[in-house]
């Protein structure tokens, strides 16, 4: 498969000037790109500009997702709304939504099997904290993340991404030699041909190594993804 390449903008940028102004530079910048998939995953708020503007090379995903196809569930998002708005990848259980909003591995589960059931691909975060690496517990949060997370889901129906907790944001990534041994953890966890990604202050440096030396199928991208050139950079240097 071509790498794919995830940006997560997370709760940025402060207006759709500047939202638009990000985008279309990336878009010049990859539009002679054929060897990478690029998705964008912008606020929901700022959807409304990306609608039709997606080229063959670069798609429309979601940073969450509430697992209700309707009703009164006051300040969420349904993943048929998601699909209306050409959203086709979903990124689901990530570490901030974990952390800052108690989000657990069921509510992560019940989410993954709405995003299927609306013919959308979800990515599942996994990853483990300074502290829990620190006391030997990295397979034992990774396993639970993956087993409970997956619990009556075909591992087929969805892509891993492994975003240690304590790289994300950092400027701290996890090693390449050390990402590949996380690679293979979690491909015995999994026992499937998963495509995964690596997550973790990824830059345009390092991007390379995580995929032709580690073996990860694609990376997911926070700050690096909010620099238009360093974003493009970072596509060119995986291709």
């Amino acid at each position: 498969m071509k790498p794919l390449i995830v940006a997560n903008w997370k709760m940025n940028p402060e207006t759709l000037k500047e939202a638009k102004k990000l985008f279309d530079s990336v878009k010049r910048g990859i539009k002679n790109i054929k060897k990478a998939e690029v998705v964008i995953c912008p606020p929901y708020v700022q959807f409304s500009i990306f609608n039709f503007q997606f080229s063959n090379n670069i798609k429309l995903g979601a940073q969450d997702v509430f697992w209700k196809k309707e009703g009164a569930y006051t300040g969420e998002i349904s993943p048929l709304m998601l699909r209306d708005a050409g959203c086709q990848y979903v990124i689901i259980g990530h570490s901030e939504r974990r952390t800052y909003f108690k989000e657990t591995d069921e509510q992560v589960n019940k989410k993954l099997k709405a995003v299927i059931e609306a013919k959308m691909t979800p990515i599942l975060c996994i990853g483990e904290t300074k502290e829990e690496r620190g006391l030997g517990k990295t397979k034992e949060i990774l396993e639970r993340e993956i087993k409970l997370g997956l619990n009556k889901i075909s591992a087929s129906k969805i892509i891993v991404a492994y975003e240690p907790i304590w790289a994300i944001g950092t400027g701290n990534p996890c090693e390449i030699e050390e990402a590949q041994k996380m690679r293979l953890l979690i491909r015995k966890i999994i026992a499937r041909d998963v495509p995964m990604l690596y997550g973790g202050s990824v830059n345009s440096r390092n991007a390379e190594g995580y995929i032709k030396e580690a073996g990860f199928q694609g990376l997911l991208v926070g700050g690096a993804s909010l620099k238009a050139e360093e974003f493009v950079d970072l596509i060119k240097n995986v291709c």
